[in-house]
């Protein structure tokens, strides 16, 4: 049994050695880029490549993430309704309140609030895969060109404030028509830098915008199915709101 027990633990430990080395040798550091007009027409040209416009009067769209979290997005008024396993929250995205429901039984007190900021760290992530070349003007962030081997610029975005982890950075690959084909990510929630994932499988909603189904990594594939969208929350629900409970929130 000490045999047994003193090689696990060898074996343990080689691993976690090879896992060290393995990020280590993963791992990229953070490039520098260029700001200026030439980032930002690059970054133009990749909101044209999706059909920004489009996208900015799809006023409802609904997704599912991964085959576990559900959404219903009403953009309009900035509402959501999130949905995993027997939990099902409506939340205010702006004020982040809302109402929480488990097995169909509203919550109360600290149990819902604790449910209202999952499922806004839910919706952040999620509604990010969901279209982030759409973002990358919000407010608080900075655009630069990285020159790439093959001639090529990558588009550098960083998020310096917003969403649940402020400081991310994301650098963007587009093709010949300034669609994104992939990003590398330095994100505090994953250690190693400059992991690669794509962006492909694109989509043209009813609505003219486009979304990518599926990002490919060597880690993990990530999908979006179940897409439907809309000018607003009418054209889909035309007799019964599903956010109303959210009116005297």
């Amino acid at each position: 049994m000490k045999r047994i027990l003193k090689w696990g633990a060898i074996a343990f430990s080689i691993l976690l050695l090879f896992l060290l080395v393995a990020g280590i040798w993963i791992n990229k550091p953070l490039p520098k880029g260029v700001q200026g007009p030439e980032a930002d027409k690059l970054a133009q040209a990749m909101l044209q490549a999706i059909d920004f416009p489009a996208w900015d009067t799809t006023g409802y769209i609904a997704w599912t993430f991964m085959g576990v979290h559900e959404y219903k997005w009403d953009r309009i008024r900035n509402w959501a309704e999130v949905s995993w396993k027997e939990y099902r929250v409506l939340i205010n995205l702006d004020e982040v309140t809302g109402l929480a429901f488990e097995g169909g039984s509203q919550l109360t007190g600290s149990a819902a609030d604790a449910l209202v900021q999952k499922a806004w760290a839910y919706f952040c992530n999620d509604s990010f895969w969901l279209n982030a070349p759409a973002k990358v003007f919000d407010p608080g962030t900075s655009r630069a060109l990285v020159p790439q081997d093959d001639g090529s610029n990558g588009l550098l975005i960083t998020y310096e404030s917003g969403g649940v982890t402020p400081g991310d950075s994301y650098l963007w690959f587009l093709d010949d028509n300034n669609r994104p084909t992939a990003w590398k990510m330095w994100v505090s929630i994953i250690p190693i830098g400059g992991i690669e994932f794509s962006w492909e499988s694109w989509e043209r909603l009813s609505t003219g915008a486009y979304i990518a189904n599926l990002h490919k990594s060597a880690l993990i594939d990530l999908d979006i199915s179940n897409l439907i969208a809309a000018s607003d929350v009418t054209a889909i629900f035309p007799a019964k709101d599903p956010f109303k409970m959210l009116e005297n929130k």
